[in-house]
C-alpha cells in the first residue's frame, strides 16, 4: 500500500513538473535578446554559390527527373532574381560563399521509415573560410510531380526568406572591427 501511494506521489510530482517547466522556459526565451548576426553577411556585396550537392536518395530522384542539379540551379536562379548580392564566378573574388545542399534523411519511427527532404545553406566568410551561419528548410514530400514541384518551390522560398532576414542590416550584428 505504501509503495502505491509513494508511486502515485512521484507520478504526481513528475507530471506537475512537466506542466510548470515549459511555462518557465517559455518566459525566459521571450526575454532573451536577439543574438547577433555576423556583420560580414550584411556587409557583403559579392557572393559565390557553391553546390554541395545532394545525398544519394535525393540524387537518384533528381537524375530520374532529368535535373541532377535541380537544387543548385533553382537556388542560383532565385539569387539572381533577388539581386541583393552580385554573383561571382570564383570564390576568391567573393565576400561570402553560399553553399547550397539538398538532403532527404530517413527517420525511423518504430517499424517504418520516413524521408524528410530539406534544403540546407551554409554561409562562409570567403577570406577566412569560417562558417558564419547555417540555414535549413523542409520540403514536403509528394507522390505527384506537380505537388513535388510546388513543395520544392515552397521550401526554396522559405530558405530565401530566411536568407533575406539574416542578410538584412540590423542593430544586432557583430562588428568584426570591435572586440
Amino acid at each position: 500500500m505504501l509503495r502505491t501511494v509513494t508511486a502515485r506521489m512521484i507520478y504526481f510530482v513528475f507530471m506537475a513538473g512537466l506542466t510548470v517547466v515549459p511555462g518557465i522556459s517559455g518566459q525566459q526565451a521571450k526575454d532573451a535578446p536577439a543574438a547577433p548576426v555576423p556583420a560580414e553577411i550584411a556587409a557583403a556585396r559579392k557572393v559565390f554559390i557553391a553546390n554541395a550537392g545532394a545525398d544519394i536518395a535525393s540524387q537518384a530522384i533528381f537524375k530520374r527527373a532529368g535535373q541532377p542539379d535541380q537544387a543548385y540551379n533553382h537556388f542560383y536562379s532565385a539569387m539572381q532574381s533577388w539581386g541583393r548580392y552580385e554573383l561571382d564566378s570564383t570564390p576568391a573574388e567573393a565576400d561570402l560563399v553560399l553553399e547550397i545542399r539538398f538532403t532527404a534523411p530517413m527517420y525511423y519511427d518504430g517499424n517504418t521509415g520516413t524521408y524528410e527532404p530539406q534544403f540546407g545553406l551554409n554561409i562562409f566568410d570567403a577570406k577566412t573560410h569560417f562558417l558564419l551561419w547555417s540555414l535549413s528548410e523542409p520540403v514536403g514530400g509528394a507522390w505527384r510531380e506537380a505537388t513535388w514541384l510546388k513543395n520544392f518551390d515552397q521550401g526554396l522560398n522559405l530558405l530565401m526568406g530566411d536568407l533575406k532576414k539574416v542578410s538584412a542590416p540590423a542593430a544586432n550584428t557583430i562588428d568584426p572591427g570591435k572586440k
